[in-house]
C-alpha cells in the first residue's frame, strides 16, 4: 500500500515539475494583432477619416507585447471639441451612451469583414445615433467631447476589434486616404 501511494506521490511530482515550464512559458491569450500586413484579415472597407479629410495622428497603434502588458488599443485623432465625428465605414451602432463617465459609440461594421464582424470605437465622443440604426460610411455619428479625452489636448480616441482581439484602425483604410500627397504629373509616351 505505501509503495502504491509513493508511485502516486512522484508521479504527480513529476506531472507538476514537466508541466509548470510548459504553462509558464506558453504565450499569453492572443488579444493583439500584429501590424497589418499583406496577408491581413482586415479589409480596406474605410470610405472616410472619423474626423476631418486628414487628421493629424497624435499617437499610433501599439500593441502590447502581452495580453494585459502597457501599449495603446487604438489610435489618437486631433480634434477640436464640437469637431463632428463621422463613422469610417457603414454599419449598425452596436453601442451609444456613457462608459465611466466617457461617450462611446461603437459600429459593427457590415457583413464581409468577417467572422466576427469587426467593430470601431469612437471616444469621447456625444452620439447622435441610437443604438441598432444603421450608418453610412462618412455619416455623422456624434461630436467630439470638449472632456473625457486620455490626450493632453482634446482628441478623438479611434479603436477596432475583431471580437476580442484589438487590430489598428489604420488597417481600415485604403493606402489613397492614408498616404495622401501632393499630386504627380506622370509623363505621356
Amino acid at each position: 500500500m505505501r509503495a502504491k501511494r509513493c508511485v502516486r506521490v512522484c508521479t504527480r511530482l513529476i506531472l507538476l515539475l514537466v508541466l509548470t515550464p510548459a504553462i509558464l512559458l506558453s504565450p499569453p491569450p492572443r488579444l493583439f494583432a500584429a501590424a497589418p500586413g499583406p496577408n491581413s484579415t482586415v479589409p480596406a472597407v474605410g470610405r472616410a477619416w472619423p474626423v476631418g479629410p486628414r487628421p493629424e495622428v497624435l499617437r499610433g497603434w501599439e500593441p502590447p507585447a502581452t495580453a494585459y502588458g502597457p501599449g495603446h488599443r487604438g489610435v489618437d485623432l486631433a480634434a477640436a471639441p464640437g469637431t463632428p465625428v463621422r463613422a469610417v465605414a457603414g454599419g449598425r451602432v452596436s453601442f451609444a451612451g456613457r462608459v465611466a463617465g466617457k461617450g462611446v459609440v461603437s459600429v459593427e461594421l457590415l457583413p464581409g469583414t468577417g467572422e466576427p464582424p469587426l467593430r470601431t470605437t469612437y471616444e469621447p465622443v456625444t452620439a447622435t445615433v441610437e443604438k441598432d440604426g444603421e450608418v453610412a460610411p462618412g455619416e455623422v455619428i456624434g461630436t467630439v467631447d470638449a472632456t473625457g479625452s486620455h490626450c493632453t489636448a482634446t482628441c478623438l480616441h479611434w479603436g477596432l476589434r475583431r471580437g476580442e482581439t484589438y487590430l489598428n484602425p489604420l488597417s481600415l483604410l485604403p493606402p489613397w486616404l492614408l498616404h495622401r500627397g501632393p499630386s504627380r504629373l506622370l509623363p505621356v509616351y
